[in-house]
């Protein structure tokens, strides 16, 4: 048994340990155990590789059907007021959360992760490419906004689940240090061929007087069943995890548990609800710029050139800070400049119609939101044993959700009062969640002091 269960211990049951995320050694590890770390250890930089291809694959297709600029202008081109965009973001986050939350014992117990992901990855691309055929109609009619919000929704279903397994083969195969170059690869690769291949297409897809939706989701579609081809590639172990009969309400017990045990887990909850207060502004961005600078459809082309822009700048500088100093730095520094952006995208929207130019730097700052995302899934990674991955990240991507139950009332809210009375509540529950993270502890350094058995 490891001397602190908290931090993973390197052999738990038949699981097949996390490579490093825990420092400690069992004397009592079978041959077979050892040989499966040697194993996971050689096969480390491919496995960085396939993964590094996998991300950069993902995040080409997502620029075609970015939160905050496309999906939204999209549900606005068929007609969709203030309240319907605000089931977008309840919508996303529900799909990242409950479906991992009920399934993540069972992900738990598959022996081999990849080919859920795999599964996951693939049903995306299905259904994106079934969003795209809604714009094959001739004209707008009543039934398309309806069919556009549950395909959205069974999108993000897939894509919760394939976050907690691309979480899970990550912590399995690629070593807590090494993480934070993996982030940082990916986002800057994957942003910048993100940015050249978006700005070719989109600007000749996207004119003001009809955007191409059609296209921009098929080629979405399209990316990402190539990313889940990617992951055949991976050279994975498997675990012995045998999925016990229990029901429903004991596995949402036991889930839920660790919120009563784990006090740095309840602050990490916090902060991880109050990352998602600032997601249910994502549709009213492109929103405010459009109505109060005169800006029409064609800027939808530069804005998520400049959003990817800003992701990989940012990630320049969280990577390797993560690696250095802990995934808790990067979320002090990340959620800091979060809690600022609705105040900043105030501020340039009353500028005047002048300014529209300016209302790019809005964009380049929600950047700072995938970065965010993926430093907290590997904080999460950190402070939970090997075997907990599956359940600790879906109760991380349940906290996300939970603010956004509101958000179609946010919606509503922006059309009864004022942008400035939303956003300017958003940025006072943020800057309360960027204040936990003080509190938050670090598991490198609580590693470093801990005696060696």
């Amino acid at each position: 048994m490891p001397l602190d269960a908290r931090f993973g211990p390197v052999y738990t049951g038949t699981m097949h340990p996390a490579l490093t995320d825990s420092p400690f050694s069992a004397d009592s590890s079978s041959l077979d155990s050892t040989s499966k770390e040697a194993d996971t250890r050689a096969a480390e930089p491919r496995n960085w590789l396939v993964l590094a291809s996998y991300h950069i694959t993902l995040r080409i297709g997502w620029v075609f059907k970015t939160e905050s600029v496309i999906i939204p202008a999209a549900l606005d081109w068929l007609g969709g007021s203030g309240w319907t965009r605000g089931f977008l973001p309840l919508l996303n986050r529900l799909g990242h959360s409950i479906p991992p939350l009920l399934l993540a014992r069972r992900l738990t117990s598959l022996s081999f992760k990849k080919w859920g992901l795999l599964f996951c990855t693939l049903g995306m691309s299905a259904i994106m490419l079934a969003l795209a055929s809604i714009f094959m109609a001739s004209s707008r009619q009543a039934w398309m906004i309806p069919v556009f919000l549950t395909l959205y929704a069974v999108f993000f279903a897939f894509t919760g689940l394939s976050n907690v397994l691309c979480g899970t083969l990550q912590g399995k195969l690629i070593r807590p240090n090494r993480r934070g170059r993996l982030l940082t690869a990916t986002s800057v690769i994957g942003c910048i061929c993100a940015m050249a291949i978006a700005w070719m297409l989109l600007s000749i897809w996207f004119i003001p007087e009809k955007p191409d939706f059609l296209r921009s989701f098929g080629f979405s579609g399209i990316c990402f069943f190539i990313s889940g081809l990617t992951v055949v590639l991976l050279s994975e172990p498997a675990d012995h995890f045998s999925e016990t009969g229990t029901r429903l309400a004991q596995r949402l017990r036991s889930t839920f548990s660790m919120f009563r045990r784990d006090a740095n887990f309840r602050r990490l909850a916090l902060v991880a609800a109050s990352l998602g207060t600032s997601m249910m502004l994502f549709p009213h961005y492109q929103s405010l710029g459009r109505s109060r600078l005169d800006l029409t459809f064609d800027h939808l082309a530069l804005w998520v050139v400049i959003q990817n822009a800003g992701t990989a700048v940012f990630s320049l500088a969280a990577g390797p800070l993560a690696d250095r100093s802990g995934n808790r730095a990067v979320l002090r520094c990340t959620l800091l400049g979060i809690s600022l952006l609705p105040l900043l995208a105030l501020a340039v929207s009353r500028s005047g119609s002048e300014a529209g130019s300016l209302y790019c730097i809005v964009f380049f700052s929600v950047g700072l939101t995938p970065i965010t995302a993926r430093t907290l899934t590997n904080y999460t990674l950190e402070v939970c044993a090997s075997h907990d991955h599956p359940k600790y990240l879906s109760a991380v991507n349940l906290c996300l959700a939970l603010p956004l139950l509101l958000s179609p009332l946010l919606g509503f809210l922006v059309d009864i009062t004022s942008f400035e009375f939303v956003f300017s509540l958003v940025s006072i529950l943020l800057f309360m969640g960027w204040s936990l993270t003080f509190r938050l502890e670090e598991p490198r350094h609580q590693r470093a002091q801990s005696p060696t058995p």
